[in-house]
């Protein structure tokens, strides 16, 4: 009875759970379709809504375009007004510039028939002219008894001594005028030839000996079809003259350090006697390596004479090929050696600083290490060098103003002047073959004594100068400059020389008379 009831219990509580969760599902299912209803009709506003933004910031998009189009569009229009007033402005002025053409050809026209005119009346009075010319031709003939070619010939030789007279004159006075201004000009003139000419001697210079222990060793030098002179001249850059002279191979070449390895590499190859062109290359590297630190070592021991330091390897090693380097004669290495010393003893008399003074004169002449490779003067090229190696500026000058290249700045440049000039001028510094001497001594008096009035000519200062005595009523004081200055343009002309000849030419009226 008691589980009857139980049950019946439980079945009508969950019939009532039943009913009671359909009318709850169905307040829900209620309220999701009103829910559902609130946001159709907000999403229906967010799109109005967008769609009203939408078209706004289209229209304003579009004023925008409008206005921008509106702005071009005028400043396209003032342009155009700009352009239509200048076209009409040039318009204008093409206007009146063909006004003043048409103006100016009828000026022209007038003109033209004027000079035709003028031209007819001119053609009348040449020809009256003329006519009265050749009268009083005939006339002064007669007078003269000359005839016109005669008077013309008179005419012109009296011409032609006036204007040789003034010319004389002009001559004198010009040269009066720039002789003080002319010194630098000259200095450097002179300073460039001394460089880049070579005298009668440059063969002794450019060319070096080579004993041979038999006439046999010219064919093995030579080789099979000259393979190993070939192979030689083309590895070391030289010249081998192999003639009839017994006994002996002539090296020749302008580079004394490339002739100085040939050198040696021959005497190494005779010695050896194994000549062929692998040989020759090994003996050629061996010979450069050694000349190297033969450079090495002159350019060490030139400084340590000195007393210097602190100098550049790279100015070290051309300081030390100056020894291969000669300049008429003289050792180039050997005079800078003596011109730092001579700086040196003048620089402690005048208490300037002995170190810049010797450094200055030891390296003035560094530029002809190369000067055979770059163009330019020593002077020009050496100051370069020592430069770009961060040499002191009042060394550098010094370098530049001992040939004039700059004016001297300092004491120590004026010191380097004097002392290459006492160096290169000392008795047996520089040397010159006995017969190019005599035949340039003879030379200069032979071409002196070709000019009409120069009467002697005698060549002093070892060929320096040459001095003509002409006659005083052939020649007056403002010929002798117009000859001194022919003469010396037919030395320059005509002979090879180092440095400069001084031409004087001496005009002298001697009156004698004896007491009785």
């Amino acid at each position: 009875m008691d589980i009857l009831m139980v049950f019946t219990a439980g079945l009508f509580g969950l019939i009532i759970g039943i009913i009671v969760y359909y009318f709850y599902a169905k307040k829900q299912l209620t309220d999701l379709k009103l829910e559902k209803t609130k946001i159709e009709e907000e999403a229906k506003r967010l799109v109005e809504i967008a769609k009203k933004e939408a078209e706004l910031q289209f229209k304003d998009k579009m004023l925008q375009v409008k206005s921008e189009l509106e702005r071009e569009l005028k400043e396209k229009k003032d342009e155009l007004i700009a352009f239509e007033k200048r076209l009409a402005q040039k318009e204008e002025s093409i206007e009146k510039r063909n006004v003043l053409i048409e103006s100016r050809e009828v000026e022209l026209l007038k003109k033209e028939k004027n000079i035709n005119a003028l031209e007819k009346e001119l053609l009348e009075k040449k020809t009256s002219l003329d006519n009265l010319i050749l009268e009083h031709k005939k006339t002064l003939e007669k007078v003269a008894n000359l005839s016109a070619e005669e008077a013309k010939k008179e005419l012109v030789s009296l011409i032609e001594d006036e204007a040789k007279h003034e010319a004389a004159k002009k001559i004198r006075e010009i040269e009066e005028e720039l002789k003080e201004t002319s010194v630098k000009k000259a200095q450097e003139y002179v300073a460039l030839a001394i460089q880049r000419i070579a005298g009668d001697f440059v063969t002794e210079m450019t060319v070096s000996s080579v004993p041979l222990p038999s006439d046999e060793m010219k064919g093995r030098i030579i080789g099979r079809e000259g393979r190993n002179i070939r192979a030689f001249e083309s590895i070391t850059g030289v010249d081998v003259i192999i003639d009839d002279t017994p006994e002996v191979v002539v090296i020749s070449c302008h580079n004394p350090v490339r002739r100085e390895i040939a050198r040696l590499s021959l005497e190494k190859l005779i010695q050896d006697g194994r000549i062929h062109p692998a040989r020759i290359e090994e003996v050629v590297e061996k010979s450069k390596l050694e000349v190297e630190q033969a450079i090495k070592e002159a350019g060490e021991k030139a400084l340590f004479d000195v007393g210097l330091h602190n100098v550049h390897p790279e100015i070290v090693k051309l300081l030390g090929t100056l020894k291969y380097r000669t300049s008429y004669g003289q050792n180039v290495l050997q005079h800078s050696v003596e011109v730092a010393y001579l700086c040196g003893i003048m620089a402690a008399e005048l208490n300037v600083s002995i170190k810049q003074a010797k450094r200055a004169g030891l390296l003035h002449d560094i530029g002809k290490a190369v000067d055979h490779e770059i163009e330019g003067s020593h002077a020009l090229i050496g100051a370069e060098i020592l430069k770009k190696h961060g040499e002191h500026p009042k060394i550098i000058n010094a370098i530049l103003s001992h040939h004039g290249e700059e004016a001297p700045n300092s004491v120590i440049a004026v010191l380097v002047q004097a002392a290459d000039s006492i160096s290169a001028a000392r008795p047996g510094a520089r040397r010159e073959t006995l017969e190019s001497y005599v035949k340039r001594i003879e030379e200069l008096e032979k071409i002196a004594v070709q000019f009409p009035g120069v009467t002697k000519a005698y060549a002093i200062q070892a060929g320096r100068e040459v001095r003509i005595m002409v006659e005083n009523t052939k020649v007056s004081d403002d010929d002798a400059y117009v000859l001194a200055r022919d003469i010396a343009k037919k030395i320059e002309s005509e002979l090879t020389y180092p440095g400069q000849i001084k031409v004087t030419v001496i005009r002298e009226t001697r009156a004698i008379e004896y007491a009785r």
